[in-house]
């Protein structure tokens, strides 16, 4: 959840993305950076290195390196011999994301596949249901962290691993195949749609944060009712498979697969946004989370439009 007076003080770094929704990750201890001010000097007094009126002028500039002041902005000083100082804590960088993503799909993946191989037929819609609820409760633990742990990100990784084992272990028997049909497109998607924002140089506005940031929560909202009422028996006709799925279901899937997409966009423009504010290094973590929800969701979708298409 955002910090209202944070919101408040520091507009641009306003973010409500209901698993990136931390703005205050993007400020160090003591407050967000005020680029207009460095190399100004206080109280009205000459910038270091320059003499104030009816002062003799020095030959050398007074030396930097005993202030533990932030770094500053590239370029902005221009004094022979000014060696930038390098941040007191790790920074966020595009590698450390790649590393983090990399090492949290992996562990679903590996999880993933040891679950579609060995699980039981008999334990699958149990598996499934289980998953589901523990994954969905993992996510909004991790979310409302302040700090995220890397140890519950993992331990979200193994859950939904089973999770998508088991999901895609049933699909592959109604329908052989679609798990590899599926797998492919969603990561034809993302790259689609990485090359849409970084190319077209699409902006994600407050208004465009609010409204994707509703529509998830309500639909996931509708996800979580319709798992409760399918336990007693009842079917809305909003969550359905197969070529016999109703009208309503292929309208929730193309708002699903269509919010999913849209909170890819502002995945990408979390990490950017968080990279260029130095963000602390351990909101790489946040960040490959963020962006491993929104895969597995893509997938998940994916996964059911295409059995709309499938007859065996």
């Amino acid at each position: 959840m955002s910090d209202p007076h944070l919101e408040r003080t520091n507009p641009h770094m306003r973010s409500t993305n209901p698993v990136l929704s931390r703005p205050e990750a993007f400020q160090r201890s003591g407050g967000q950076y005020d680029q207009s001010q460095y190399g100004q000097a206080p109280y009205g007094q000459a910038p270091y290195g320059q003499p104030q009126s009816g002062q003799p002028q020095y030959g050398q500039p007074y030396p930097q390196q005993g202030y533990q002041q932030a770094p500053y902005a590239p370029g902005q000083y221009s004094q022979p011999g000014y060696t930038p100082q390098a941040p007191a804590q790790g920074v966020m960088t595009i590698e450390d994301v790649l590393a983090k993503s990399g090492t949290i799909m992996g562990a679903l993946f590996v999880v993933a596949a040891i679950t579609f191989i060995f699980l039981p037929m008999n334990l699958l819609f149990p598996a499934i249901i289980v998953s589901a609820i523990v994954g969905f409760v993992t996510v909004l633990i991790v979310s409302m962290r302040r700090v995220v742990n890397p140890a519950a990100v993992l331990a979200y990784s193994v859950v939904e691993g089973v999770f998508i084992g088991a999901l895609s272990k049933m699909f592959q028997t109604l329908y052989p195949g679609i798990v590899v049909q599926a797998v492919l497109a969603t990561f034809v998607a993302a790259g689609v749609t990485l090359a849409a924002y970084k190319y077209l140089r699409i902006r994600v506005t407050s208004q465009f944060r609010k409204i994707v940031t509703i529509a998830t929560i309500g639909i996931a909202a509708m996800y979580l009712i319709n798992l409760v009422v399918s336990l007693f028996g009842v079917s809305t006709g909003l969550v359905q498979i197969g070529p016999t799925a109703g009208p309503l279901s292929w309208l929730v899937s193309a708002v699903a697969v269509a919010l999913a997409v849209a909170n890819l966009i502002m995945d990408f423009d979390y990490i950017e946004r968080g990279v260029a504010a130095q963000a602390p290094a351990s909101e790489s973590w946040r960040a490959a989370f963020g962006l491993t929800v929104t895969m597995v969701w893509l997938y998940t979708e994916l996964l059911r439009i295409l059995s709309y298409f499938r007859s065996n």
